[in-house]
């Protein structure tokens, strides 16, 4: 279980350590499976090379997921995202062996709001590739 981080403790400009989510082929299938997209561009390497892509790509809702895994990671319980956005900026290739690809999450504090509400900056990369641009989340803190 992650310590709960309360308002009182964050600083603006404060740095949330980098956090690495490994993605594999399994992965995929299963969020394909609890999410209902089942795009072969997710799951099928021939289908994705056929239309022009390197290989097999993460779904986007999957990559946004683990920026949201990374805020309520770092935050704790009882701690809330209330609001959560991001672009997609680049693709997550996920090879076909046991390495699959890693998602490198980081945040910074951007901003101290009322009702112990902070606004954090999230980077995602993958394979030097920055993934999500415009990433922020408002998180309420204990």
């Amino acid at each position: 279980m992650t310590a709960t981080v309360s308002y009182d403790e964050v600083e603006v400009g404060q740095e949330i350590p980098a956090a690495e989510y490994r993605v594999r082929r399994v992965n995929l299938v299963m969020y394909a499976g609890a999410s209902g997209d089942f795009n072969p561009i997710h799951w099928n390497e021939r289908f994705a090379k056929a239309v022009g892509l390197p290989d097999v790509i993460a779904h986007g809702m999957y990559t946004m997921a683990q920026g949201g895994r990374f805020v309520t990671d770092w935050a704790g319980d009882p701690a809330a995202v209330v609001d959560y956005g991001v672009r997609f900026s680049s693709m997550v290739v996920v090879p076909d062996d046991d390495e699959g690809a890693t998602i490198t999450v980081s945040g910074v504090v951007e901003e101290k709001l009322d009702d112990k509400r902070v606004v954090v900056g999230l980077t995602a990369r993958a394979d030097d590739a920055k993934v999500l641009s415009r990433a922020r989340a408002v998180v309420q803190l204990a």
